[in-house]
């Protein structure tokens, strides 16, 4: 077996998870960033959660307003020929998207990276402009004392990718908007190559090109260039329909081991490994034959949006085991274990 799914999957789910206001459900626990703090396993969970009152026949988009901090609603039947109904995730009216659910960022601690508690209350909540959607899917990378956390935010404006930085865990400081819509999946390498910052993004083309991850540089890790593209769909294959980074690379001798994820036709979400140049990160040395993990759990094959295995975080220890933490159907956080030379062997 390439990954051991741990027995007591899913380890978060949204009953484990209070809703941030009484009138509110939570109905996703999920795509947690990863880390170690203070001897802990901390996971920076992606909560989603919506008004528990929703009527039956209506779609329900909650909203921030972030001039008064308080939370709208843009209701609309379901019977208007305007609205389109895609999944239970979103619906379209008159072209435009909208969120059945917002999210924010809360914190799960855990001293054995199995059994987690939960912080009673969001860690990080949508604020500004470009947040009225929610907060999703965050990264993070510790690089000296400093936790960088790489956040998509979502709004009427798009989705962008947002920076905090963090020494505790308790405060965070938002560095504003570090890619436009719509560059995704961002996830930033553990340490400086050449005095610069490296990160993978995942820009989304409207019209020509592959949705696939790309490398960019930076000096503050603020202002990003030097946009290339790095890792890309494979047609035919299981990453053919689209790439996008996972975790934070793993420094290997063998080069940044890097696993991603990546979707075929059919919209079906599998993990896998690539090795970059630890000098180059431009420059692809191997990359996975076969998925490292598909969805086959029942908890990974049904849920709020099935067939989705996602990861943000994984944790490596000194002896090569690296532990994923992935969402699963976009609705519970689980782990799996493997090792830096499992990952490796498929890309034989």
């Amino acid at each position: 077996m390439l990954v051991e799914r741990f027995p007591q999957n899913p380890l978060i789910t949204p009953a484990d998870v209070p809703p941030s206001r009484p009138d509110y459900e939570v109905v996703g626990a999920f795509n947690a960033g990863a880390t170690i703090y203070n001897g802990q396993v901390i996971l920076l969970l992606r909560v989603a959660e919506r008004p528990v009152d929703k009527p039956a026949d209506e779609q329900v988009a909650p909203i921030l307003n972030p001039e008064t901090g308080q939370i709208e609603y843009f209701r609309k039947k379901d019977a208007d020929p305007d609205v389109e109904i895609p999944d239970s995730r979103s619906f379209y009216y008159k072209g435009s998207m909208y969120l059945t659910s917002i999210s924010h960022l809360r914190i799960a601690r855990s001293d054995d990276g199995v059994n987690f508690t939960v912080d009673p209350a969001p860690a990080v909540f949508p604020e500004t402009d470009y947040e009225t959607f929610g907060l999703e899917d965050p990264r993070i990378t510790k690089i000296g004392e400093i936790y960088y956390i790489v956040y998509k935010v979502v709004s009427e404006n798009g989705i962008c990718t947002g920076l905090l930085k963090t020494l505790d865990f308790v405060e965070f400081e938002r560095m504003g908007i570090i890619f436009c819509p719509e560059n995704i999946d961002v996830v930033l390498f553990p340490e400086k190559i050449g005095g610069k910052f490296f990160a993978l993004t995942r820009p989304v083309p409207m019209h020509l090109g592959p949705r696939g991850i790309w490398l960019a540089s930076s000096d503050d890790a603020v202002q990003w260039g030097n946009h290339k593209p790095l890792i890309l769909p494979r047609e035919g294959l299981f990453d053919g329909g689209k790439t996008g980074g996972s975790c934070v690379p793993i420094r290997t001798e063998k080069g940044w081991l890097e696993i991603y994820h990546g979707s075929d036709e059919t919209d079906k979400y599998s993990l896998a490994g690539a090795l970059l140049d630890l000098n180059d990160p431009s420059k692809v040395i191997a990359r996975s034959k076969r998925p490292l993990m598909s969805p086959e759990a029942e908890y990974e094959v049904k849920g709020f949006y099935g067939n989705v295995v996602f990861a943000c975080g994984a944790i490596t220890r000194d002896d090569g085991t690296v532990t994923i933490y992935y969402g699963a159907s976009d609705e519970f956080t689980a782990a799996a274990n493997t090792t830096i030379d499992k990952i490796i062997s498929t890309m034989e």
